[in-house]
């Protein structure tokens, strides 16, 4: 059976330790793709992302920086969102 991003589960992380150790995890045997998504060794779609993004995505000052390095990031990193 194959599977495709119309099924998939997003996890949420409070920190980059956490985002750092799903993300080794999870796409160990899979693949890395854009804006936090990776595949697992059995070709299943995962999401890992910050916590904060949302509320970085919702500052009209920070929204249009943080969605830039949104699109450029395979695995996201806090400290660069935040700086966005």
């Amino acid at each position: 059976m194959a599977f495709n991003e119309g099924l998939s589960l997003v996890i949420s992380c409070e920190t980059q330790e956490d985002i750092d150790f799903y993300w080794k995890e999870l796409s160990a045997g899979g693949s890395e793709s854009q804006c936090g998504w990776l595949k697992d060794k059995f070709g299943f779609s995962w999401q890992i992302v910050p916590t904060i993004l949302g509320k970085l995505m919702n500052d009209p000052k920070k929204a249009e920086k943080v969605m830039q390095v949104v699109m450029k990031s395979r695995k996201f990193k806090i400290n660069e969102l935040m700086e966005a």
